[in-house]
């Protein structure tokens, strides 16, 4: 009998503590539809007390998202975040409230300083204290793989007693390896007496690369619920991928007993949207949604492939969301077929974000042949899920060549006014930066700068990634066009726009940001 394994996504929350890959409240509602569509279980929308933005998220996804995934706010063991995560969720159709503190030793003495009964004691008040506002509770023992078993046991059965219908076990820090943590797991299963009335869930993070491996090996041994992320972002070295875990269940159905409802066919949209918006770039050799997943060019594997395709491919392309055929639409397409072919790629646009987006696509069909659904997923990124620009791009002048000292001449709206500088410098890329540099009076310092191709061709859209560091934010920025030039001016303005906005809408420190790293 195959058991259905819970997908609670974590993108929203700790996908979103990756260096760089902070979301706006707009991004991350278009995130959360996304993980609708694709028919997760749970969506964790954010840590409501850490910042008015992520309350502001957690709210509006809990007014929007319906007839879906249950929605979910973080909240320490600590009265006030547990309120204000209520405050957050209380118009969610399925509201849930998620509860941590550490049980490690090395956790309760370093960073939390109490005694094992304190920590225990705590996590009790704060699930009784969840359950007065919601039926859904669930609780995480922080650190759990690298806590003593016999303790852990006994403050997994306290909050299950105490009204916690799910029980979290993080591999916080990735310390765990297979045989390990599914051991621990069954250990749960087996010893603690009720056990049976709560979801097993597990939170693997991958500093050793064994995040999906050690929620697979959970998942053997009684796990019911698995946290990820679309493409395994997340804190240091990420977590664990949900694209992977799904596809591992349903292609190894055979083996593993288990499967999930996700709609495997909206995996890479959500994967190109969650990289778009975060900057964050796929690896080409990234499992499922890698440009080269389903990319074959030894003679033998294409020699058996085109004899059989199951010779070399465990799976369809088609069955995680990549189309093979090209898109062929030009500049004579109306704004009829632009949209149908933006909702079959699963984008659910208002008509003033269809009318923003098809103006920008009709500038591109001027310029290129053919318009690739890869180019429909860059225009839509940079045109509708945009913050809003203290400086905008008006016009762009670059002067260069072997006895040219490279110059551009640059003009800026920022903050309403436009103005115009020329700066010189060691080529038309550094020229373009350091004259926005000098335009916009930015002390940010530029960590990396990397180009990529969105499509094959001469006349392909380039599409270019920067990492922007500044007063303690590093933020990425995102720019593509066909003029290489002009996507490194559009992702340069893309961060400083960013940064600008973290500036006069930044999160609180202190207390409030404690505890961010935890499961």
């Amino acid at each position: 009998m195959t058991r259905m394994i819970r997908i609670f996504d974590t993108t929203l929350r700790d996908g979103e503590q990756c260096p760089g890959a902070s979301m706006n409240v707009e991004q991350k509602l278009a995130v959360a539809r996304q993980l609708a569509r694709l028919n997760v279980d749970v969506i964790e929308a954010g840590f409501a007390i850490s910042s008015p933005g992520d309350f502001e998220a957690v709210q509006r996804i809990s007014r929007e998202i319906r007839g879906g995934p249950i929605v979910c706010s973080l909240a320490r063991a600590v009265d006030k975040d547990v309120d204000r995560a209520w405050e957050a969720l209380r118009e969610a159709e399925r509201p849930r409230i998620h509860t941590f503190i550490s049980t490690s030793d090395i956790h309760l003495k370093h960073q939390f300083r109490m005694t094992r009964e304190q920590a225990m004691e705590r996590a009790v008040e704060m699930v009784k204290r969840a359950r007065n506002y919601v039926e859904d509770v669930e609780f995480s023992p922080m650190d759990a793989s690298r806590s003593d078993p016999e303790y852990l046991f006994r403050v997994i059965e306290a909050v299950i007693d105490a009204g916690a219908g799910t029980v979290n076990i993080p591999d916080t820090v990735g310390y765990a390896v297979p045989d390990e943590f599914g051991a621990l797991i069954r250990g749960i299963v087996e010893k603690v007496p009720n056990a049976h009335k709560a979801v097993i869930s597990v939170h693997c993070h991958n500093d050793l690369g064994l995040a999906v491996a050690n929620s697979i090996a959970a998942i053997v041994n009684g796990a019911g619920q698995v946290e990820c992320t679309i493409n395994g972002i997340g804190e240091r070295a990420g977590n664990a991928s949900m694209e992977e875990i799904v596809m591992a269940l349903r292609t190894r159905k055979d083996v593993l007993g288990a499967d999930t409802r996700i709609v495997t066919e909206e995996i890479y949209p959500a994967s190109r949207l969650v990289s778009t918006i975060t900057g964050m770039v796929v690896q080409p050799n990234k499992a499922i949604v890698g440009a080269n997943a389903f990319a074959h060019e030894s003679g033998i594997h294409q020699d058996g492939l085109l004899k059989e395709k199951s010779t070399y491919e465990i799976m369809t392309p088609q069955s995680v969301g990549v189309v093979k055929s090209h898109l062929v639409l030009g500049k004579h397409s109306g704004r009829h077929a632009f949209r149908d072919r933006l909702e079959k790629m699963g984008y659910r646009l208002s008509d003033e974000e269809v009318n923003k987006a098809f103006e920008r696509f009709k500038h591109l069909a001027d310029q290129k042949k053919e318009v690739y659904e890869e180019d429909l997923e860059a225009i839509v990124a940079e045109e509708v899920t945009r913050i809003p620009e203290a400086f905008v791009l008006k016009s762009l002048f670059v002067k260069s060549g072997t006895e040219q000292k490279p110059t551009a001449s640059i003009s800026l709206e920022i903050h309403g006014k436009r103005e115009d500088r020329e700066e010189s410098g060691d080529g038309p890329v550094d020229a373009t930066y350091r004259t926005i540099a000098a335009l916009t009076g930015t002390k940010s310092n530029l960590e990396s700068y990397v180009v990529s191709a969105i499509t094959g061709g001469t006349d392909a859209q380039g599409e270019v990634t920067v990492r922007v560091h500044e007063g303690g934010r590093t933020v990425i920025g995102q720019g593509a066009d066909t003029d290489i030039i002009v996507a490194s001016a559009k992702a340069y303005l893309n961060a400083l726009n960013k940064l600008d906005h973290f500036k006069k809408h930044r999160k609180p420190s202190g207390e409030a940001q404690k505890g961010l790293e935890h499961v």
